[in-house]
């Protein structure tokens, strides 16, 4: 930190005091203010604190804090890691966590998929993990064409940086096919509305699921399926040179978090961890930012599930407690949320019949009008406590979308 210019000591030390006023005030880490007052002082200061440290930057529509947590706890052997822990994934929270750390030799950064190609050229970070792309707060991201369009672009022009792609995912893959250099991780698609047309050039993609492999191509150029370096098959990662390792012992729960986990052990194999060093590690990670946290409540365990967009909701059913096991959704339609609710109509919620269901939130009514219309019986409540009132005690998995699940968190404690 005392290389850096006396300005940007200045705005560093101005960024940290807001960032511990604004804890005091009880209005959130400070990341994001702490970052805003210190990008105002020295709008050079993400490249001046990136500068001589190895970095990783993570993006993707679903997973990337998960991710993010997972890829830092694997690489503690090497030291001290800065990291955005709490997914504060813009500048300011790059700034925020970079300086927080002045002496970490490496970071982790979990990136909003849009601010990819400004804060890459910033850092220069080392290696980019993208994982997937799918619909998104329709009202205010941009179509994810375009999004994996800016990444071609951004990685094209960063040829000393490292890719860890998710081959599986053909706007990922596209997206990532200009980089220099990339490991492809077969890490899988659960979700696959929003790629069934080529990103080359429009056709169909025909696609082969087996037992032993999935794959995909265009039907009308050559643009397919790279073949992998690392596998992911069921709860096995096989990696590059053959072995096989199992995932048993993750903490985290369902597909997607394996998917994360496969992510995870190939970034950290980049920066020399392998993976019989990197499971056990990313076994101790049990709750990030709140999700899949359980909290008692007068007799009740409830388990915080964070669902924002159709690809996320279909993750969350993934890992519900079975039939007829209860359920609560709350859905609000805030700035960070997106105000367009319009995409509960893409996800399918069939899955919920034969189940209690209780709906709550501030967009409560649309999602009561898609649960009637997809014949899943459900109550409407006014708030959360209602709701979980209404469950007799015992288990409960509460699927919200981001504001909502922060005010779950807060009513019935933000464990970490």
């Amino acid at each position: 930190m005392s290389d850096l210019p006396l300005r940007s000591q200045l705005a560093v030390a101005l960024g940290r005091t807001a960032a511990r006023m604004s804890r005091m005030a009880g209005r959130g880490d400070g990341s994001v203010i702490g970052g805003k007052i210190g990008l105002r002082l020295d709008p050079e200061l993400l490249t001046r604190l990136a500068r001589d440290r190895k970095l990783v930057l993570v993006s993707a529509t679903n997973g990337k804090t998960t991710t993010t947590r997972l890829i830092t706890s694997a690489m503690t052997p090497l030291g001290e890691v800065a990291t955005n822990a709490f997914g504060a994934n813009m500048p300011t929270g790059h700034v925020s966590a970079l300086a927080a750390a002045p002496d970490a030799r490496y970071g982790v950064l979990e990136c909003d998929e849009k601010y990819v190609p400004m804060v890459l050229a910033e850092t220069g970070a080392n290696v980019v993990a993208l994982m997937n792309l799918s619909r998104d707060q329709m009202d205010r991201a941009a179509e994810i064409w375009l999004l994996a369009g800016k990444w071609r672009k951004a990685l094209e022009a960063s040829p000393q940086s490292h890719v860890i792609a998710n081959c599986d995912d053909p706007l990922v893959t596209w997206g990532a096919s200009t980089a220099k250099s990339v490991t492809w991780v077969a890490a899988g698609q659960h979700w696959r509305e929003d790629s069934w047309c080529c990103p080359e050039c429009g056709g169909p993609l025909d696609r082969e699921d087996t037992d032993e492999d999935s794959n995909w191509a265009c039907r009308e150029c050559h643009f397919s399926r790279p073949r992998p370096d690392w596998v992911l098959k069921g709860d096995r990662v096989t990696a590059p040179d053959g072995r096989s390792f199992q995932l048993s012992n993750l903490s985290l729960p369902g597909r997607a978090n394996r998917s994360n986990a496969a992510i995870a052990l190939a970034v950290v194999n980049q920066f020399g961890v392998p993976p019989e060093q990197a499971l056990p590690l990313l076994g101790e990670v049990r709750s990030v930012a709140g999700r899949y946290t359980t909290v008692e409540h007068e007799g009740r365990r409830i388990r915080l599930l964070l669902s924002k967009n159709p690809a996320g909701w279909l993750e969350a059913f993934d890992v519900l407690e079975p039939a007829p096991a209860p359920v609560a959704l709350s859905i609000n339609a805030q700035g960070p949320d997106g105000r367009d609710t319009s995409w509960l109509w893409d996800v399918d919620y069939r899955i919920l019949r034969g189940r209690p269901v209780w709906v709550t939130g501030e967009r409560r009514v649309d999602l009561a009008v898609r649960l009637e219309a997809a014949d899943v019986q459900f109550s409407v409540a006014d708030d959360i406590d209602q709701a979980v009132m209404a469950v007799p005690p015992g288990r409960l998995d509460v699927i919200a979308n981001y504001t909502a699940f922060q005010t779950i968190r807060t009513r019935y404690g933000r464990v970490v």
